[in-house]
């Protein structure tokens, strides 16, 4: 391949993590030459859009599944604080955007709503009370409450709590100070704002087919979906942030580290109220205890979110089994990321995950009176005619070698890079959008290392995010 035009960076997906990345390199070198690359014709409309995502302000506070039970019977709250930590650090970028002007008023993109722990039942209880006793000592968590008191969890959750068997236990932890986050809104705003500055672009409906090693870089192949016309880039730097369709590009690139990697897709669909009176009466991000077999993603939530300046109400999300990697994708992605590299660990963690596989196609099987019914275990008093059926975006989750010939199903993300730092991709799914700042710092620190331990870079990373320099 000749390559048309030779650019410093390419972002490989129009999302909240390209957005980020170039957003902060920007910061950081202002002289960098970066276009970002998307397939479809609106820049965050895959996993970042609001409608997609599953995860609008992933904190800790509230997520049920970052804490877990010892065997010797203790709470494990470490990763809800890593989480609430990271969660800080993607708020203090984008509001130290909004304070200088680089990006649009908060409330365009960011709202305060209440995040909500709900359990019933003696035991769920005890550890609810154990975790919340537990994250009262970190700073974070400062201002978490605490109630079995059915009067108060009716006045912070009125609709989780109508019709409730009053003999029943009940708990609740409340963060006041949650958010929600229109991550497609961010995302935009975002690229907006690094489009108008001189040294970048973004390309929409461009497809990348093609990713080879250069001498220098990489060679990236694009072609535009609306015309047909092809080109190639010469990239220093490649980022792919292409959401389910990242480990197919990452295998395109026949780096060693990319070995190994195998995907799980699940599917993903909404109960939307369409009552606003409903709507009105609900204040909260509300997380319950996930089934059994349930992938964590897919944790129950009563969620109050802000679209388009519309306050909105969703139930679920309610998982499925698919065999596609983008909510526009193909039938055939699942089969097409299969290869002699990943077979074994593909076919182990499946193995390993019959149980998850059954609860999936379960899901799908759901009717919409049946999705109601599960609703109702949060919301005794909903009634069928005032919710309807939205289809949700995607998750890819990570399945990696164990290094023995097997294969282990991973609920994360995880930042593949080459050894010398030229290319770099995010696979994996929660919390994903809400931690994006932290996830772009680490990929920066591992890709650019000499550049990032510089007293120039670490004075400019303090300055918008806070984080503390290091030594140069």
């Amino acid at each position: 391949m000749i390559a048309d035009a030779s650019i410093d960076v390419a972002l490989i997906g129009g999302g909240i993590m390209s957005a980020t990345l170039a957003t902060i390199l920007r910061k950081l070198d202002p002289g960098l030459r970066m276009v970002a690359y998307e397939r479809l014709d609106r820049a965050a409309s895959e996993s970042s859009d609001a409608w997609n995502n599953a995860g609008t302000g992933h904190s800790g506070f509230c997520e049920l599944n970052y804490t877990t039970t010892k065997p010797d019977g203790t709470v494990d709250c470490s990763k809800a604080v890593k989480v609430a930590a990271q969660f800080a650090q993607s708020l203090a970028l984008w509001r130290s955007l909004s304070a200088c002007g680089e990006l649009p008023d908060e409330h365009t993109y960011l709202r305060e709503v209440p995040h909500v722990s709900f359990v019933t039942g003696a035991d769920d209880v005890a550890f609810l009370r154990a975790r919340a006793a537990h994250l009262n000592q970190a700073p974070l968590f400062h201002g978490l409450e605490y109630s079995e008191d059915r009067a108060q969890i009716a006045e912070w959750i009125p609709l989780v709590m109508d019709g409730r068997d009053p003999s029943a236990p009940v708990a609740a932890t409340r963060m006041a100070r949650g958010s929600d986050v229109n991550f497609g809104a961010l995302a935009r705003a975002m690229i907006t704002w690094v489009d108008e500055v001189s040294g970048f672009a973004i390309e929409l409906s461009s497809e990348v087919r093609d990713i080879h090693r250069a001498d220098d870089g990489w060679l990236v192949a694009i072609k535009n979906r609306l015309t047909g016309k092809e080109h190639t880039v010469h990239a220093k730097f490649v980022f792919i942030g292409a959401g389910g369709y990242s480990l197919k590009l990452l295998e395109q690139t026949k780096i060693p580290e990319a070995r190994g990697y195998g995907a799980f897709p699940v599917s993903g669909q909404w109960l939307r109220c369409t009552n606003r009176d409903v709507i009105a009466r609900h204040q909260a991000k509300v997380y319950g205890m996930a089934e059994t077999g349930a992938p964590p993603m897919s944790v129950p939530h009563l969620d109050t979110r802000w679209i388009d300046g519309s306050q909105e109400l969703l139930f679920g999300p309610y998982a499925g089994f698919t065999t596609k990697f983008l909510k526009d994708g193909s039938w055939l992605d699942l089969l097409g990321s299969i290869g002699i590299h990943n077979l074994r660990a593909v076919m182990a963690a499946g193995l390993r995950n019959m149980d998850l596989t059954k609860y999936l196609v379960g899901q799908v099987m759901l009717s919409e009176p049946e999705r109601v019914e599960l609703l109702r275990r949060y919301c005794p008093t909903a009634r069928d005619e005032d919710w309807e059926v939205q289809i949700a975006g995607l998750r890819v989750q990570i399945i990696k070698s164990d290094g023995h010939g097997g294969g282990e199903l991973k609920f994360g993300t995880e930042v593949v890079t080459s050894a010398d730092g030229s290319i770099a991709a995010l696979l994996g799914a929660s919390p994903g959008a809400s931690t994006a700042v932290a996830i772009m710092l680490e990929l920066i620190a591992r890709c650019f290392p000499d550049r990032w331990k510089s007293a120039e870079w670490q004075r400019a990373i303090a300055h918008w995010i806070g984080q503390p320099p290091v030594e140069a």
